[in-house]
């Protein structure tokens, strides 16, 4: 069998995991932006259902990455998509906001699991050179997620509400947790140096782990928040149920199409990490300022796709540079905290705009959310330059 047809068989699984996360994350985002203030929500409640599942990743996404480190990413993996399944299965009773709360928070704990094993997998599968182009398609399998989601999702919900959701949600991840169990080859933990407190600061506080997990904070932190924010204001002003949610499926197809593109430039050495994360950043900043001061439906269309291709810039650059950067023997570990980061900025994102939307105004929201975006993407100038131990010589110098 050709090394090609291997790679693709081997990283499928993989690809259908981050699938399944996007899938279940986003289609339930949506359809809460949409429907949340039918069912009695306001923006305040609203935001706090979209940030629960990101609340629970908080927590948990460092201790299954260390985890994985120690047994191995496969069983971690295999877990995590069989508790998704299972945990769905409390949406059922979604009428109640409590039981969707609850469904929620059990899906981030599942999500915690088998995301930064699935993470710390492709960065050792992905050979020297290439980490750009695998953690640009895993991305992009992710965005396919977040695009088809939002569509089926509201699909779903208009047949049989939010419990037709979660029982394919539930369907979909235990039938991808057997694929991976069937597939995926295991790959075996590696001896890991004993690590005092110390080290472990040192290794979270370098500028080269920080600031592509502060791109990942904010560029997910936007997306957490106009993936049910963008809906509400359509929604608001009388547009369709599918037009509104559809939104959402914008925005993510243009960061499914930019991932892999963004993925193959990082490699062929055309643009540094730097001034990748510092261009998704602007074009995110961008959108969001569009989505505040043109609050119209073309507007919001406009919105939906210039954030889809700046986190489509941002997240193969930022995953990328640290997969470059960090041992395989602690690949876990530094993904799952780097994906700490994110979620916190995916749980901050909607909470932040919803509590200023309630003593303001949802544009006014957004334009802070842009500000801080803003600011993130000024950080990117304080990127170090790549070890030269481990630093491909093909990539240009920041």
């Amino acid at each position: 069998m050709s090394e090609p047809a291997v790679a693709a068989r081997t990283i499928a699984p993989l690809y259908a995991a981050g699938f399944v996360t996007a899938f279940g994350a986003h289609s339930i985002a949506a359809g809460i932006g949409a429907t949340g203030q039918d069912i009695g929500l306001d923006l305040l409640r609203m935001g706090a259902l979209l940030a629960v599942y990101d609340l629970a990743e908080v927590f948990l996404k460092p201790v299954f990455g260390s985890l994985a480190d120690r047994i191995g990413a496969k069983p971690v993996i295999v877990f995590g998509l069989l508790a998704f399944g299972i945990v769905s299965l409390v949406g059922l009773w979604s009428s109640n906001t409590i039981a969707l709360a609850v469904a929620r928070l059990g899906q981030g704990a599942a999500a915690s699991a088998f995301s930064p094993a699935s993470s710390a997998t492709v960065a050792r599968l992905a050979a020297p050179g290439a980490k750009g182009r695998y953690f640009g398609r895993y991305g992009s399998w992710k965005g396919l997620g977040y695009t088809l989601g939002p569509l089926i999702g509201a699909a779903l919900i208009f047949t049989g509400g939010f419990a037709l959701l979660f029982t394919i949600l539930s369907a979909v991840a235990i039938l991808t947790a057997f694929w991976v169990a069937a597939t995926l080859p295991r790959l075996d933990p590696l001896p890991r140096p004993r690590y005092t407190v110390a080290d472990l600061v040192r290794q979270t506080t370098e500028r080269g782990f920080l600031v592509p997990t502060l791109a990942l904070a904010a560029s997910t932190g936007a997306l957490g928040a106009s993936i049910g924010f963008l809906p509400a204001m359509a929604s608001g002003q009388d547009a369709p149920l599918l037009a509104s949610i559809a939104l959402a499926s914008v925005l993510a197809l243009s960061s499914t199409l930019t991932q892999p593109w963004a993925g193959r430039l990082r490699d062929s050495a055309h643009m540094s990490d730097r001034a990748g994360m510092a261009l998704g950043l602007a074009t995110i900043t961008t959108g969001t300022m569009t989505a505040a001061l043109v609050p119209a439906l073309p507007g919001l269309y406009v919105a939906a796709g210039l954030l889809g291709i700046g986190i489509g810039f941002a997240t193969p650059f930022a995953f990328a540079h640290l997969a470059d950067t960090t041992p395989h023997e602690r690949m876990g570990r530094t993904m799952g905290t780097a994906e700490l980061g994110r979620e916190l900025g995916d749980a901050g994102g909607p909470v932040l705009v919803g509590g200023i939307a309630v003593a303001a105004t949802l544009p006014i929201g957004l334009a802070a959310l842009a500000l801080v975006v803003a600011a993130a993407g000024v950080s990117t100038r304080m990127l170090p330059r790549f070890p030269e131990t481990t630093r491909d010589p093909r990539r240009p110098r920041d």
